[in-house]
């Protein structure tokens, strides 16, 4: 437990929290409505966006789901607050066994406001066989800036994970990372943006291995992939 529970804050940031709790418990119902998850794996995070004089800011606390905890039973006030360490702050169930490595990357990566892992079929066995998504799509392109990279082999528990998470995507356009032998972590400004980049990532694997299956895969230019990415990132949508 950390040393400084959740009711030591300003009221500015608890109220950020509650708001933070609903936010995580709708986006988990995301994970099982695209079957990216079986069973109680799988997690979504969010960083609590508020500085302590109310302001709009990093604050060195997260929202994370409990761990093996069913899907179907996620409530806001389920969801668990830990610090920037991964300890817990606040909550009646243990945090994921995965707060370690998510906390690692909002500790080290200040732009990330979401972190999403999943053991998605398909995605997870690029990841088993140790093998980058090549860039052989214009959707990939847009959405992952080039190749879905390979994360280094690491164990659950501590923050090895996350290590491995922040060294493989720090000088990488792709919010998806596959961790070797484990599976697909992704990020974003926040969790809304992680979680689709994790229904993306496993869109695109699952097309790629079709695509194998047909034959070779055809690249894409480099320049073409920047420049897809430029226009999607800067120019697409509202």
């Amino acid at each position: 437990m950390s040393n400084r529970p959740l009711s030591d804050y300003p009221q500015s940031v608890q109220d950020a929290v509650a708001a933070t709790r609903f936010r995580v418990c709708d986006l988990h119902a995301e994970l099982p409505r695209w079957e990216l998850v079986v069973w109680t794996a799988g997690n979504v995070s969010e960083r609590v966006i508020v500085n302590e004089d109310g302001t709009p800011g990093t604050n060195d606390l997260i929202v994370i789901k409990p761990s093996g905890v069913s899907y179907d039973e996620l409530t806001p006030e389920a969801m668990v607050v830990c610090d920037i360490k991964g300890e817990l702050v606040d909550g009646d169930r243990a945090p994921s066994s995965d707060t370690a490595a998510h906390a690692y990357v909002y500790e080290n990566m200040d732009h990330i406001g979401g972190v999403v892992h999943t053991h998605s079929s398909y995605a997870t066995a690029w990841a088993a066989c140790g093998e980058e998504i090549p860039c052989g799509l214009t959707m990939m392109a847009d959405e992952f800036g080039g190749p879905v990279p390979v994360g280094p082999f690491a164990i659950i528990g501590d923050d090895s994970i996350g290590r491995g998470i922040v060294e493989t995507l720090r000088d990488s356009r792709s919010p998806a990372v596959l961790m070797q032998n484990h599976g697909p972590f992704t990020v974003g400004k926040d969790g809304r943006s992680a979680v689709k980049a994790a229904v993306m990532v496993e869109e695109v694997a699952k097309a790629m291995r079709l695509a194998r299956q047909l034959g070779d895969t055809l690249p894409i230019p480099q320049e073409s992939i920047d420049q897809l990415n430029k226009r999607y990132q800067n120019v697409y949508g509202q």
